[in-house]
């Protein structure tokens, strides 16, 4: 094997207190969420505030942007939740219905959440008359900071690491199912695919949105940026997914890359299956806007 990058001392927790009994701390994944939120939120209002971006007048106050806010928040938490539970781990949850409540074990879902996100932008719009394209541009423009931030506490926490490489940057994860490769000998380093879809899904996508609308007037076409960011991060997915761990469930003696559908010697995995019908419904928002004067 070459050489390997020891996992870094980093505790899950970045500070706990004790009062009246029980332990409260704060994680890095709960401070991704909190930060994300707030970053988007402080991009949103900055974009509704300049109203040479938009076509006509902006889509909303940014009295109406907090507003949505917590609108977001609940469809991040229950739709990601749901997700994750319908998802990957139905047979689980269907027996122990109990857990779904204890968001705090982890266990949360890209595609649920922004699932969750749509529902309730659609209820938040519908009630307050606002323009739902320029909505989702705007949601879409707030979304990679979150998704860089939420991949860098996945690689803290040790989760959702990739598949096993001898590549240089390999990572040695802790844990005993992270050191269980088959075929190795010794210490096992994996792919940190976390950082891959950080970089794919948080840098690269969020500086390309970013520039596209405040700078060559993407905003002017409603749903370009959307249709543009259902694709950028379907795509970055997929090619990720060729690098990451499949969940347990889906991993057999006959199937040890956890291919949900399986084409031969090929396969997708569900993170692919779930993302390439973003990628066509992104592509029909681009058309679409390019269209439409």
């Amino acid at each position: 094997m070459n050489a390997v990058i020891p996992f870094p001392n980093i505790s899950s927790e970045i500070f706990s207190i004790s009062l009246f009994g029980f332990e409260f701390a704060l994680r890095w994944y709960a401070l991704a969420y909190i930060a994300g939120i707030l970053i988007g939120w402080r991009i949103v209002v900055t974009a509704v505030r300049r109203a040479a971006l938009w076509p006509n007048d902006p889509p909303m106050t940014p009295r109406q942007v907090e507003d949505l806010l917590t609108w977001m928040i609940l469809g991040i938490i229950i739709g990601g939740r749901l997700g994750f539970v319908l998802f990957y781990r139905p047979g689980y949850y269907l027996d122990h219905p109990g857990d779904i409540l204890k968001v705090w074990q982890g266990g949360m879902s890209f595609h649920g959440g922004f699932l969750g996100v749509v529902i309730a932008a659609l209820i938040f719009t519908g009630l307050n008359r606002i323009p739902r394209l320029s909505t989702g541009d705007l949601l879409a423009l707030a979304a990679p900071i979150g998704l860089m931030l939420g991949r860098v506490a996945n690689f803290i926490n040790a989760e959702l690491w990739g598949r096993p490489t001898d590549l240089p940057w390999g990572v040695i994860f802790p844990g005993a199912s992270a050191q269980t490769c088959e075929g190795v000998i010794g210490l096992c380093a994996r792919h940190p695919s976390q950082l891959y879809e950080a970089f794919l899904e948080g840098v690269v996508l969020a500086s390309i949105l970013l520039w596209l609308a405040f700078r060559r007037g993407a905003l002017k076409k409603p749903g370009l940026i959307m249709g543009l960011f259902l694709m950028g991060y379907g795509i970055a997915r997929v090619i990720v997914e060729h690098f990451r761990q499949a969940d347990d469930q889906f991993i057999t003696v006959d199937n040890p890359l956890g291919h949900v559908i399986r084409l031969g010697e090929w396969g997708l995995s569900m993170g692919q299956i779930l993302s390439l019908p973003m990628i066509l419904i992104g592509l029909g928002f681009v058309l679409y806007a390019r269209r439409v004067k």
